[in-house]
């Protein structure tokens, strides 16, 4: 419970269901509409990251939701409960991100014909990559961009640019799909590490073990080699130029420094070259999961995000 919220609970008059994708894969998806009575101000679409599923956002779409926005959010193909792409379900795989930029496109043209805008496209980690990389690809065309702690680089001791081709070495001396780590989110971190590695706030991160036991479908462990080798090149797609100052949209990106998971130069980075971009940055208070984290940090990114979004999408006046 968070100020009266049950965060282990789909909120009352939500709705959710399944989705069929183009080529028939079906994904899961929810719905929050506004609080009753509050001036709508759009709709935005929130994205997981890798191993996640959407429960664990619950708190934050209701929030999103009580300051007037229709909320939406999707488990990516492979992930949460939007089925698996291995004989194994707990390794996370694909066969090329392009297929899950793929996947964004079409769920962005079906949203948008309902979803009234102006339209805000959130990600987490894994999703925001997936984000920024659909959108700088042209595949989805957003009024503003929000990216948490996104997954733009690797906190591993193999140099970048050595680590694409590390997993196709990887890949061609094994099964691709087999797991790239034992346990945990990082490699060689023991499970009863994980925590350590995603939030200060031990209860929030009770409340992911909790949605894993009440719906076992969600449980997913390590990614296989082929994602490790996939992740890594879509990394480089990113990195070339031109790519990332192509992206018109206002972004506003969010990152942890002392994070265990995703690279803070590569975020820092990225977000300079952003035409339109904004980095708020917290340090040793704060770890991957920022929308998870325990109080202020949690407090400040729901904050810094209903700043940016009353700057760049200003609500409209009576």
């Amino acid at each position: 419970m968070s100020g009266g919220f049950d965060r282990r609970a789909i909120p009352a008059g939500a709705r959710e269901w399944r989705w069929a994708l183009p080529d028939g894969h079906e994904i899961r998806r929810i719905a929050l509409e506004p609080r009753p009575g509050a001036p709508v101000r759009g709709s935005i679409l929130f994205m997981p990251g890798r191993a996640d599923f959407y429960e664990k956002y619950l708190e934050s779409m209701a929030e999103w939701a009580e300051a007037g926005w229709h909320v939406s959010a999707a488990d990516w193909r492979g992930q949460g409960a939007s089925g698996r792409m291995t004989a194994n379900p707990l390794v996370g795989d694909i066969a090329d991100f392009s297929i899950w930029i793929s996947d964004l496109a079409a769920l962005w043209q079906d949203w948008v014909r309902s979803a009234p805008g102006p339209h805000v496209l959130v990600g987490h980690s894994m999703g925001g990559h997936l984000v920024l990389r659909g959108v700088a690809e042209g595949a989805v065309r957003t009024d503003a961009v929000v990216l948490s702690a996104p997954m733009l680089g690797f906190v591993t001791a193999i140099p970048r640019f050595i680590q694409s081709l590390y997993g196709r070495i990887m890949c061609g001396i094994g099964d691709p799909g087999r797991m790239a780590w034992p346990v945990s989110e990082k490699p060689g971190s023991p499970l009863d590490m994980r925590q350590t590695l995603l939030t200060h706030d031990p209860d929030r991160y009770a409340d992911e073990l909790w949605w894993r036991t009440a719906r076992p479908e969600l449980e997913l462990g390590p990614a296989s080699w082929r994602w490790v080798e996939r992740a890594a090149a879509s990394n480089e797609t990113l990195r070339a130029p031109g790519v990332l100052e192509a992206v018109m949209a206002p972004v506003l990106v969010l990152a942890a420094k002392r994070d265990a998971l995703v690279s803070w130069p590569a975020i820092e980075a990225a977000a300079a070259r952003l035409p339109r971009g904004e980095l708020v940055v917290w340090r040793p208070e704060a770890r991957h999961e920022l929308l998870r984290e325990a109080y202020p940090v949690r407090g400040q990114a729901m904050a810094a995000i209903a700043s940016f979004l009353a700057r760049a999408l200003p609500p409209k006046t009576s």
